[in-house]
């Protein structure tokens, strides 16, 4: 039986910026929810298999998913439209042994003053034995004021033997400053997907450092990061890959360069057993000529030309 704990009528920015950052089936005060805005959860739900906590130590919830959860979502959206505000969230979820589980989370920022708008959300996962997680993450920013839109995401996972963990992050726009730090441990058969769709322009900045630790027999990860980078944006990429045990990795970084923008790429692979096989390859290039020729001869302009070559890069 579904338990339904706090609802909320939402007001028209919210709902906005919920449109932009949770878009699976879409937020909506059903099931397993939680709404953070402005510092307070707004409103929240339990689902029979799903239960959310208020951490009682610091500012946060506990989630916890257990074994029967079969192809349910749970969806923990964080909106803040206060100027001036720095909200740090501390969240934890324990997935049960055998639970197949999707997480939409996400940011958006609304910036309206001249003060920075920050949120730091420190998210961790433990992942149960043969446990099956996909993540869900999209920041946005937007607003008329002149106050920076800060987002700086901590994603810990720790997974136990043969668990799948799906990472899919993308920043979509409107994010002026954001440092982002994963670090994953892999258990013995664990298998890791990760991608990551970023985007910047104007003067923003954007640093993602990535380590993961393949520390289980059988292990593997896949991880793909996908950017643009407009204006004189600057982005650095710097994923790790850490072969403790007999395993596979590969790591893939591919970056589309426009207008004054800097990229920096730094994939680095680790072998510290004999066994373990690991790929890096990076690349950072401009359009493909060709691809903006042909699409222009269709009627496009060069600006809706590229708009279609970067949405198919990122997506």
């Amino acid at each position: 039986m579904e338990q339904t704990i706090d609802q909320a009528k939402l007001d028209r920015i919210t709902e906005q910026i919920l449109k932009q950052i949770d878009n699976g089936n879409g937020f909506s005060q059903e099931g397993a929810f939680n709404l953070r805005h402005n510092g307070v959860a707004l409103c929240h739900g339990d689902s029979e298999h799903i239960k959310i906590r208020k951490k009682e130590d610091k500012p946060g919830i506990d989630v916890y998913i257990d074994a029967e959860t079969k192809g349910e979502q749970v969806h923990i959206p964080v909106v803040v439209d206060a100027s001036g505000m720095t909200d740090i969230v501390y969240n934890d979820f324990y997935i049960a042994d055998g639970a197949d589980v999707t997480i939409v989370a996400g940011c958006g920022i609304h910036n309206s003053g001249c003060n920075e708008s920050r949120h730091d959300g420190i998210h961790s996962f433990h992942v149960g034995k043969g446990a099956n997680v996909r993540y869900e993450e999209k920041h946005y920013g937007e607003g008329e004021g002149t106050g920076a839109k800060v987002l700086n995401p901590v994603t810990k996972i720790y997974m136990e033997e043969d668990s799948v963990f799906t990472l899919d992050t993308a920043q979509i726009k409107g994010v002026d400053s954001t440092l982002r730090e994963t670090d994953v441990h892999l258990g013995a058969g664990a298998k890791l997907y990760v991608l990551e769709k970023l985007m910047t322009h104007d003067q923003q900045t954007a640093e993602s450092n990535m380590e993961v630790d393949l520390d289980g027999e059988g292990s593997s990860a896949q991880i793909i990061s996908r950017s643009v980078a407009k204006g004189t944006s600057k982005q650095i990429f710097h994923p790790k890959a850490v072969g403790n045990a007999k395993c596979h990795a590969h790591v893939q970084c591919d970056s589309i360069i426009m207008d004054h923008a800097e990229v920096s790429s730094i994939p680095e692979i680790n072998a510290r057993h004999l066994d373990a096989a690991i790929i890096h390859e990076a690349a950072i290039g401009r359009i493909n000529d060709e691809q903006l020729i042909k699409l222009r001869t269709l009627g496009m302009t060069e600006e809706e030309a590229e708009g279609v070559i970067i949405e198919n890069f990122l997506n």
